[in-house]
């Protein structure tokens, strides 16, 4: 296998094999960094090499402005994955806005000759899905009360209430990614070419589990659907399920 990959300012490595039987490429969700898939990188069997894409403004890259631009963060990833040499096989895991990066990053890899063999994507509407909230204008008490909404355990974002220090660390990059969601526009395209498999939970305020069947129209490969209880951070108390529907995924192709 070629794709050699290594540490850089975009991709960051959370399972490492000697040998390689496939590599799973991560993108985080909004507001959140690489390590938001540590827990379930290593749920995976010998031979999965996972990696993670760190977007500028969180962590070791909180120094950077924030991208605001779904269509640019994809360019820039895509743009590191092809410079590391072709990798055979490899696929793209994101959740939420992550899902929306990983298939704006498949359709830029595929035009480069980067074949793809499945697109995870995870509780995010198919990218015709027009978001109509602008919380990327509202307060800082709004974007907290969203966060709040969303989280399986609402007690880690009340913090962001009680130390305005730390809000004001975490949510410039929190609200550029509401501006980098709230104002992607689909543009037309051919299908992917890679498979898509689209996971959704029971409970999710962000989208109907029915919403995910029409992540099918955008790849001309298979396609499936699964479901899983829970809320919109489902993964979290979900992890060892969805290593497992995913490894199941790698280990076929």
């Amino acid at each position: 296998m070629a794709g050699n990959f290594a540490d850089s300012e975009w991709l960051r490595t959370l399972r490492s094999e000697a040998t390689a039987r496939h590599h799973l490429l991560c993108f985080p969700p909004g507001g959140g960094s690489a390590a938001a898939y540590r827990d379930l990188a290593q749920r995976f069997g010998a031979g999965i090499v996972v990696l993670a894409a760190q977007y500028p403004g969180r962590q070791d890259r909180l120094g950077e402005a924030p991208i605001t631009d779904i269509g640019e963060l994809a360019d820039r990833i895509a743009e590191e994955v092809l410079a590391h040499g072709r990798a055979d096989p490899l696929s793209l895991f994101g959740h939420s806005m992550g899902a929306t990066v990983a298939f704006e990053t498949a359709r830029r890899l595929e035009r480069g000759g980067q074949q793809i063999a499945t697109l995870f994507v995870s509780g995010r509407p198919a990218p015709t899905f027009v978001e109509i909230q602008r919380l990327h204008l509202a307060s800082d008490d709004e974007l907290i009360r969203d966060l709040e909404r969303l989280a399986a355990d609402p007690a880690p974002v009340e913090l962001l209430r009680n130390e305005p220090g730390l809000a004001e660390l975490v949510l410039p990059a929190v609200r550029a990614d509401y501006q980098a969601v709230e104002t992607y526009r689909y543009q037309p395209g051919d299908p992917l070419r890679s498979d898509i498999a689209a996971l959704v939970s029971t409970e999710d305020p962000t989208m109907r589990p029915g919403q995910a069947d029409e992540w099918r129209g955008h790849t001309s490969g298979a396609f499936e659907r699964a479901t899983f209880s829970g809320g919109h951070f489902y993964l979290d108390e979900r992890v060892a399920e969805v290593a497992d529907f995913v490894g199941r995924h790698l280990m076929r192709a």
